[in-house]
């Protein structure tokens, strides 16, 4: 058996987790509210969260597990990629701990953990989780692939953006829409009460890659020319506006990913990521495995956004495989895995 305390820090919530084996027994995460009034992440106000939040929420994580911070046989911790002074806090904590109690060190990719969520278990075990080798849609603010799994340590990339990502696309549009921040769940809430009667163009990518910045060009087009004709258009239009937005994102990524499907022959397949909380892309998914024969599988909701469980799930299987880190292992802010 072993028991690991997983932390995550790379952005704008810091995030503890223990695991046992293979489930999660706790994971808490406190978000940093600060951001909203400048309308998006700013790294030094993200770094100093981290900071005063830390010690309370692995305080939490531990308390919720029912377990000593001596009961834990490995420290495992977000390396990349990220906002570099956040991902200095949570590295920097469990560098500490692993010093002193003399345990062993995991380093994670971000993205890779992402992933691995679909993996996680429940406490009675009784959740489906996909069988290897098999395909997960990984979609977040900062990114957006394609991955082929073969074992939770053998991973490929085999389709990703060109430049933006989905997620970023989601939130840049809700900005011009005037949507606080975050935006990009207002505009899944609005898509749902909203028709997709707005046509927006499907970028032309060879292969299973993606690209978004054509899109949002499109849409800032569409939104300045409206308003030509009309001030109030946005307004009197919102609901529509998400609607047909949301429906297009989602088409180009359900696109490739039933392209990736139908090239390697997989029909495991899962989705990832921040944005694969949307109810739009969720609802895809799902249609899609009734529809062409494949066993679908999503995180729960609390898996989706950036979490320290994924962080825990990952870890265990590299501690499993004695994959450990030394203690002055740099972080990075774009490493790919």
């Amino acid at each position: 058996m072993s028991l690991i305390l997983a932390i995550e820090s790379s952005c704008d919530e810091t995030a503890a987790s223990v695991c046992k084996d293979e489930v999660i027994q706790s994971n808490v995460i406190r978000s940093q509210q600060i951001h909203e009034k400048y309308g998006g992440v700013v790294p030094e106000l993200a770094s100093r969260a981290h900071l005063e939040a830390i010690v309370p929420v692995v305080k939490e994580a531990l308390k919720k597990a029912d377990c000593n911070i001596k009961d834990i046989d490995a420290f495992g911790f977000t390396q990349a990629p990220g906002l570099i002074g956040s991902l200095l806090v949570g590295a920097g904590f469990a560098k500490s701990l692993a010093l002193s109690l003399q345990k062993p060190l995991i380093a994670v990719h971000h993205m890779q953990a992402h992933v691995l969520a679909n993996l996680i278990r429940n406490k009675e075990k009784t959740n489906k989780i996909p069988s290897f080798p098999f395909l997960c849609l990984t979609v977040s603010g900062g990114h957006t692939q394609i991955v082929l799994c073969r074992s939770p340590l053998q991973l490929e990339v085999i389709g990703e953006t060109l430049d933006d990502a989905a997620g970023e696309a989601f939130d840049k549009t809700a900005k011009m829409l005037g949507l606080p921040y975050p935006g990009g769940p207002l505009i899944d809430k609005y898509a749902a009460e909203g028709n997709a009667v707005f046509e927006f163009p499907e970028p032309k990518i060879d292969g299973l890659n993606f690209s978004f910045s054509g899109l949002k060009t499109a849409i800032l087009y569409f939104i300045r020319d409206s308003r030509k004709n009309d001030p109030d258009f946005v307004e009197k239009n919102i609901k529509d506006i998400c609607a047909s937005v949301q429906s297009r994102i989602i088409s180009i990524l359900m696109h490739k990913l039933e392209m990736a499907a139908a090239q390697t022959g997989i029909r495991e397949v899962c989705i990832a990521g921040g944005v694969s909380a949307n109810k739009g892309l969720r609802k895809a998914l799902q249609q899609a495995g009734e529809n062409k024969g494949w066993n679908t599988y999503i995180p729960a909701f609390e898996y989706c956004t950036d979490n320290a469980a994924m962080i825990a799930i990952t870890a265990y299987y590299k501690y499993r495989n004695h994959l450990f880190a030394p203690l002055d292992i740099t972080t990075s802010a774009k490493t790919a895995f």
